[in-house]
């Protein structure tokens, strides 16, 4: 097969935006206010955690150092959070899942939504059905997951996003790492 031009930007994009990982400060603040809001807690540390390379190689998408954290504060473990990306229509969004010391998900919550369609996966109506759940939840959008109506493919790609996260959270659990 050879590669065209268009297939090599595709390919470059899908990498710098979905393997370089760096979350934005703007975005970061955000994550902050989240979580302040959501444990009713101030002066936390959000302490990176590393995956080794044995781990990473069996996730569905590797996680990078500045993707999951703990959340500590009074030197006491409260939760930890999840930053990524994921693709919409023609642009990415930013999210954040927040998981409970018991890894239930606490929050789930759109950063940055880039689009001038779709931005409606971003309600707090929408993101709360995955309130609660755990590492062994699965969800199909349109079934345990209502659709939008406009943001169909962003909706889906949330869904998709948080079924691949909670499958490598199993497997961060299975490895003594979370």
């Amino acid at each position: 097969m050879v590669l065209t031009r268009r297939s090599l930007l595709l390919f470059t994009f899908t990498f710098v935006f979905f393997y370089a990982f760096q979350l934005p400060n703007s975005s970061m603040k955000k994550v902050k206010k989240v979580i302040e809001k959501t444990f009713e807690i101030k002066g936390f540390v959000l302490k990176p955690i590393f995956i080794d390379t044995t781990t990473q190689a069996t996730l569905l998408k590797p996680i990078e150092k500045e993707q999951l954290f703990k959340i500590v504060h009074n030197k006491t473990l409260v939760g930890y959070a999840f930053v990524d990306k994921a693709p919409s229509k023609t642009d990415i969004f930013d999210y954040l899942i927040l998981l409970d010391i018991d890894l239930a998900i606490a929050k789930a919550k759109v950063l940055t939504y880039r689009e001038d369609y779709g931005s409606e996966i971003g309600s707090r109506r929408w993101l709360k059905q995955f309130i609660g759940k755990g590492f062994e939840d699965r969800f199909k959008y349109g079934n345990q997951i209502m659709a939008i109506s406009g943001a169909t493919i962003s909706a889906h790609s949330m869904t998709r996003a948080i079924n691949a996260f909670l499958k490598n959270l199993k497997i961060l659990h299975k490895n003594n790492i979370l």
